[in-house]
Order: structure tokens, then C-alpha cells, then sequence
């Protein structure tokens, strides 16, 4: 039991990450960014290249590669979504063929192999007969720093505040004066620069690859349904429930159905209650 708390814990940190960017821009935009986790596959190999072949420090490496998700997702809204103006099916879907695209682009120059991204921290704990790595603790312990950031910087600043409005009214939040442009830009560079911390270390919890996009995308999808679409709280704590759910069955059960099991719950809330747990569309 003290296994899947402490492994359920850190392992929702990540979820919880992985899924928080993916709601901001459901949350401003009214779209799915379907090309979300491509963000995560970007992040993950330009710190592999920067780290691993260039070796660059590790401190650096995650800088750059937080700046580059920025300015993709900053190049994603300049140079797709705004163009494509609020055509929501149209954007998920261009937004997934870009994803696809990346994956093509990043296949051209690594490879499709897989490759194994060293530990951001090495070293193991062991705390109550629980193996504890170091690298899947810190990468629970800067996901929720960084979440906390995010939602004190939502809550508390007048940026934050513009965000929110948007989120809620965009019309109404013009007419009051925000600069709705301005907040979608800085809205996408967020979620951007979250995906590739997000896939820095999710890389380095599994491993890495050209399709290495897929799953934190179906992660983020599944913690935003079933939360409730556009609710970043919602989305925190279902996190936490997808990622006590997976360890528990594969620890009791067996890990080639942790997946099955997420989809069930998906499927049944989706049933049960359409618009998620939380059903609220604000941050």
C-alpha cells in the first residue's frame, strides 16, 4: 500500500503537468491542441540533443529546450490558429496533422529508434521497502512548483487576470479592454514551454521516441474530460486520480492494462456525466 501512495503521488505530479497546458488552451482558445504533445516530443529531444550529444549542462539544456517549446507554441497560434480564425474543427485538426508532421521531421534527423534519456537527477531512496528514483521525485516536486506558480500567476497578476476573462467571455473581455491578442499569444508560449518540461521528464520516466507524443496526449485528454473541460483544478486533481489508478493496477493487477482502465474511466464519466466531474469551463 505504501508503494502505490508514494509511487501514485509522483507519478500524478507528472500526469497533472503534462495535462495543465493542455486545459489553458481549451480554457482561452475553445480548441483542443491536438499537436499538444508534439510540444513534449520537441522539449524532450532538443534537451536529448543539447545534454546528450553536445554535452551541454543539464540546467541549460532544459532552458533552451522550455524556449523552444515557447517559441513553437508562439509560431503554432502566429502562423496556424490565427489565421485559421476560431475555426475550431479546422485547428484540431491542422493542429493534429502538425503533430504528425513533427514526428516525421524528428524521424529525418534522429531516427525512428528509441533512445534512453539519461536521469535529469540520478539516484535512488528507498523509504519503507518503496524504491524511490530521484528523477521521477524532483520531476513531482518542480510540477507542482510550477503549477503553483501558474496558478498564483492566473489568480494574483493582472495578466492572470486578463487570462481569466478571456477564458470566460472573450467578447466581454474586449469590451472591457483587455488585449485578447496579447493573451492568446502568451497563452500558447505557456503551454508550450509547459509540454516540453512536461516531456523532458516524461521521456526521462519512459523513454524516448518519435511517437513519444501519443500517449501524454491521450493523458492530457483524459484528465481534461473527465475534470472538466477548462478547469485547471479539476484537471490537478484528476490527475492525481488517473495516476493513483494506474499504479494500483499495475501493482495489483498488472501494468499492460493500467491503460485499459483510464479508458473505462473516460467512457463512463463521458455517460454518467458529460461535462466531467467538475463541468466548468474557467480557470
Amino acid at each position: 500500500m505504501t508503494q502505490v501512495l508514494i509511487q501514485g503521488l509522483m507519478l500524478s505530479g507528472l500526469y497533472a503537468l503534462i495535462a495543465v497546458g493542455f486545459t489553458l488552451i481549451f480554457s482561452v482558445g475553445r480548441v483542443l491542441n491536438l499537436a499538444y504533445g508534439a510540444y513534449l516530443m520537441l522539449g524532450a529531444y532538443v534537451y536529448y540533443y543539447l545534454v546528450q550529444s553536445l554535452h551541454m549542462p543539464k540546467i541549460a539544456g532544459m532552458v533552451l529546450a522550455i524556449a523552444v517549446g515557447a517559441l513553437a507554441g508562439w509560431l503554432k497560434y502566429k502562423l496556424l490558429v490565427k489565421r485559421l480564425n476560431g475555426d475550431a474543427v479546422a485547428i484540431e485538426i491542422s493542429t493534429l496533422i502538425l503533430a504528425v508532421v513533427l514526428q516525421s521531421g524528428v524521424v529525418l534527423i534522429f531516427n525512428d529508434s528509441s533512445k534512453i534519456l539519461l536521469p535529469i537527477v540520478n539516484g535512488i531512496t528507498r523509504f519503507d521497502g518503496v524504491t524511490i528514483t530521484h528523477n521521477l521525485l524532483t520531476a513531482s516536486i518542480m510540477s507542482w512548483l510550477i503549477l503553483g506558480g501558474l496558478l498564483y500567476f492566473i489568480r494574483y497578476t493582472h495578466m492572470g487576470r486578463a487570462i481569466q476573462a478571456v477564458s470566460m467571455d472573450t467578447k466581454g473581455a474586449q469590451i472591457s479592454g483587455v488585449d485578447t491578442e496579447q493573451v492568446n499569444q502568451l497563452t500558447w508560449m505557456i503551454s508550450g514551454a509547459l509540454g516540453a518540461i512536461a516531456g523532458v521528464f516524461f521521456a526521462s520516466y519512459t523513454q524516448l521516441s518519435p511517437s513519444m507524443w501519443v500517449t501524454p496526449l491521450i493523458i492530457a485528454v483524459a484528465v481534461v474530460i473527465v475534470g472538466g473541460i477548462g478547469s485547471i483544478v479539476g484537471s490537478l486533481i484528476v490527475a492525481h486520480i488517473i495516476g493513483f489508478m494506474e499504479i494500483s493496477v499495475s501493482t495489483f493487477i498488472g501494468a499492460e492494462l493500467r491503460g485499459v482502465f483510464t479508458m473505462l474511466l473516460i467512457i463512463g464519466v463521458l455517460v454518467i456525466m458529460p461535462k466531467g466531474l467538475f463541468g466548468r469551463e474557467e480557470l
